[in-house]
């Protein structure tokens, strides 16, 4: 059976820029509870030859009638079916936190079932998904959950205040949490693809050997940075990282 493929655009994908000609393709994964406005900054700040996709998890935003998903392999089969459409340039991944692991399943995907090897993977706050310490969050209460995220330093918790958006949001970020801790790969794959790895230098959870386990998963270059800031470096050092990013980017086309 041939694989069906869903329009990137319309379902699994936000469309942040679309030059008439890119010359790469760039996907980009929230962290768990995150959405594709993460990365509405990025818009200004990459090569204005790179396209950007922003990754749409459901169950929140516009998707928020949308089944949540919570398993990494479901969640990465969809995504990677959505991305067959887009492989006429090169693509590069990038993910942060929950996202870095969703990143490297659809790489592995795209590498093992689709014979496409992404240009580069770049992850940034979590170690390596079979060296990553073991939690279970996702088992807690809504306090505890929120509060987890709160100790890693996120400061996009006010609507978690309201009881009636606490009450819409929580089932997306409970299952990006199953998803992230009950989907560790047992026989990860080691990709043909460089990666960049990248993290805050006081985030309690990915310090740089954290960093350094990524270097496992790749038989090409790889490379990894800390950043001044937390887990959710990212936000305050949005600039300094897109910079960073664009600098290995740019790697492709040359």
């Amino acid at each position: 059976m041939g694989i069906t493929t869903e329009r990137s655009e319309n379902l699994w994908f936000r469309r942040l820029r679309a030059p008439d000609e890119p010359t790469l393709r760039l996907a980009c994964f929230p962290h768990a509870g995150g959405t594709a406005s993460m990365f509405q900054g990025w818009r200004r700040l990459l090569p204005p030859d790179v396209e950007l996709l922003a990754a749409r998890y459901p169950g929140r935003q516009d998707r928020i009638a949308d089944p949540v998903i919570e398993s990494m392999d479901e969640l990465a089969d969809r995504i990677t079916h959505a991305l067959v459409g887009d492989l006429d340039r090169p693509l590069a991944l990038f993910g942060h936190s929950m996202g870095s692991a969703v990143a490297y399943a659809v790489a592995a995907r795209l590498t093992v079932e689709h014979g496409v090897r992404p240009a580069l993977l770049i992850v940034s706050g979590r170690p390596a998904p079979h060296r990553a310490e073991p939690t279970t969050v996702h088992r807690d209460s809504d306090e505890a959950i929120i509060e987890s995220l709160r100790r890693l330093g996120s400061t996009q918790l006010d609507a978690y205040d309201d009881p009636d958006l606490r009450e819409l949001l929580m089932p997306a970020l409970r299952a990006d949490y199953r998803v992230l801790e009950t989907g560790r790969p047992t026989d990860p794959v080691a990709l043909a693809t460089p990666i960049v790895a990248c993290a805050g230098i006081s985030d309690p959870r990915c310090g740089v050997d954290g960093l350094r386990s990524w270097s496992t998963l790749t038989t090409s270059p790889f490379t990894h940075r800390v950043f001044p800031g937390d887990h959710f470096y990212v936000e305050p050092y949005e600039a300094d990282l897109v910079a960073y990013v664009s600098k290995h980017l740019r790697t492709i086309r040359n």
